[in-house]
């Protein structure tokens, strides 16, 4: 499943993804894996989930984060989380990408039983209503 926390900056939408990703870990058998551009949740997630910072690996844009999600994915079975922070920070594209990049993505966490949670830092009216179908919001 991928869910959506939108809402406009100063929300606190970063505070809700950091108490979803503590929760996942304490709900979950396997491995929550918590996705950021900087290293800026490093003491606000438990050890307990994997951080990534999207710099280290070079990615920027939706097709570079898309197959690093897969390649999470793929390498280990035992994800039952992902958590993005500042899609729109990692993918330039912004709303652009975002209705084909989530449709990718609802497969993906559908083959690979992965629950996906996009933090989108824009006003709710501003995403497409096609996107709707394909994901749930918070």
């Amino acid at each position: 499943m991928v869910t959506l926390l939108i809402g406009k900056k100063g929300t606190g939408k970063t505070k809700k993804l950091i108490a979803l990703a503590n929760e996942a870990v304490a709900a979950s058998s396997g491995n929550v894996v918590v996705i950021e551009k900087g290293a800026k949740l490093t003491y606000d997630v438990t050890h307990k989930a994997r951080l990534i910072d999207t710099e280290q690996y070079s990615i920027v844009g939706y097709d570079m984060l898309y197959g690093f999600i897969s390649g999470i994915c793929a390498g280990n079975y035992d994800v039952t989380d992902i958590l993005v922070d500042s899609t729109f920070k990692i993918c330039s594209e912004g709303i652009d990408g975002l209705e084909e990049f989530t449709k990718k993505l609802q497969a993906l966490a559908d083959s690979s039983n992965t629950n996906i949670v996009l933090l989108i830092s824009a006003d709710e009216s501003d995403i497409p209503e096609s996107i709707n179908a394909v994901c749930q919001k918070v």
